[in-house]
């Protein structure tokens, strides 16, 4: 039970941070404003199930395919920390830039009617960063006999939870624009990408472990 709570304590942060539902509930709002309170309400639904769809793909099928390409973890870790970290220092040092590539991108017409999976789920909500982060999580998964039941109970309910906060969040867009405005959305954004920072720099710094670890012990004794 503790290594599913400890992967869930990893896990949730990690993708809430990239995620941030919070401004992205602010994008929703704008996006479907001349829709009704009902479409409102399914299109929310639908991404929240999307954006759990997504998160777990990631999660599970990301390391095998990485497998299949000839990755090594350790190669991930370096290369996804490092998108990790620059991503959310941009977020950190210019969100409002950020949140208008993501609004222009949801002004992108669409021939379907429904707008549920893109541009809202994504890359809105789950984009390039929060598959980045979801598959370096699933890659640090321990072996078979090792606690992988609760490492995959524990991911799985961080997503799970993370996919519900969407779409309750994005389902009260209309309250949340009210009471946080424009100021209270810059601020969220840049405490999530501070938290984002830190959790990409740990996971360059498990990289550089990876890599420099068996050199290191490789090393003749002086």
């Amino acid at each position: 039970m503790k290594q599913a709570i400890d992967a869930f304590l990893l896990g949730f942060p990690a993708l809430f941070s990239i995620v941030n539902p919070l401004s992205g509930a602010l994008i929703f709002h704008q996006v479907t404003a001349g829709r009704s309170t009902r479409d409102r309400a399914h299109l929310a639904r639908l991404v929240g199930f999307y954006a759990l769809i997504v998160m777990m793909v990631a999660l599970w099928a990301g390391s095998y395919v990485l497998a299949f390409f000839g990755i090594t973890l350790a190669a991930l870790r370096v290369a996804g920390g490092l998108v990790v970290a620059m991503t959310a220092w941009g977020l950190l040092n210019a969100p409002e830039k950020r949140e208008a590539q993501k609004q222009e991108q949801a002004g992108t017409p669409v021939v379907s009617d429904d707008i549920a999976l893109f541009p809202l789920t994504i890359p809105i909500t789950t984009g390039p960063g929060t598959i980045a982060v979801a598959v370096a999580l699933g890659a640090g998964h321990p072996r078979l006999f090792a606690g992988l039941g609760w490492f995959f109970l524990g991911m799985t309910a961080a997503a799970a939870a993370l996919a519900v906060l969407t779409w309750a969040l994005y389902r009260s867009a209309d309250r949340l624009t009210v009471l946080m405005g424009p100021t209270g959305s810059r601020t969220v954004t840049r405490l999530a990408a501070f938290l984002l920072l830190c959790i990409g720099v740990q996971i360059l710094i498990t990289g550089v472990e990876d890599v420099l670890g068996p050199l290191l012990a490789a090393r003749p004794a002086p």
